[in-house]
């Protein structure tokens, strides 16, 4: 009894401390000082969340500006032990974990450059234009994959290449404090503005 009643004082103090004062004073202090980013970085349109500034989503359509490969997953439908390509799935974050030899990587990317080619658009083809994050879920794009898809996205509004480039130019976000990374885009904030647009 000696031994067991500090010890168990102990677990119930550090229980309070570490598993409620500790986390509410983090939550509380981060709901003051950053609350946006406290939230998830929400963006929200006509009253309503469309978005986040940390995921990125899936554009398929011409009219927009498309983002990066995603190698996320999600169980099979028809068989829950097997995975299938879900693309930007915020549930599954992850890496494709395909290595050099991988033949499935091979097949991806040369499938991607083919399709790349075959819509007429720019060469030499950006990085991230074929290779996926190593979250699956990046919200940005490099400049030149932006900037390379501006007459797909012209064509499709017809609106001129111009609009486009200016849109693209005006989020392009610059490095971090200066210095880290490089200039990018955030895909949702360009196709947003680009719904804005009247043609």
């Amino acid at each position: 009894m000696s031994h067991f009643r500090p010890a168990l004082v102990l677990l119930l103090l550090f229980t309070a401390l570490t598993g409620l004062a500790y986390p509410f004073a983090v939550t509380g202090i981060g709901q003051a000082l950053f609350p946006a980013q406290a939230k998830g970085s929400l963006i929200t349109q006509d009253g309503r969340v469309v978005g986040s500034n940390l995921i990125g989503q899936a554009f398929t359509s011409d009219r927009y500006l498309w983002p990066r490969p995603s190698a996320t997953s999600a169980p099979d439908p028809a068989d829950s032990t097997k995975p299938v390509d879900s693309p930007y799935n915020a549930a599954a974050s992850t890496g494709s974990n395909l290595g050099p030899t991988s033949q499935k990587l091979a097949d991806r990317l040369t499938a991607a450059s083919e399709d790349w080619r075959g819509s007429g658009l720019l060469l030499p083809i950006p990085g991230d234009a074929l290779t996926t994050s190593g979250s699956g879920l990046d919200p940005h794009v490099s400049r030149a994959y932006a900037q390379a898809q501006a007459s797909r996205i012209a064509k499709a509004r017809n609106l001129s290449e111009a609009q486009i480039r200016q849109v693209i130019e005006a989020s392009t976000e610059g490095r971090t404090l200066g210095i880290f990374g490089e200039p990018r885009i955030n895909v949702l904030h360009v196709n947003q503005a680009l719904d804005g647009i009247r043609s």
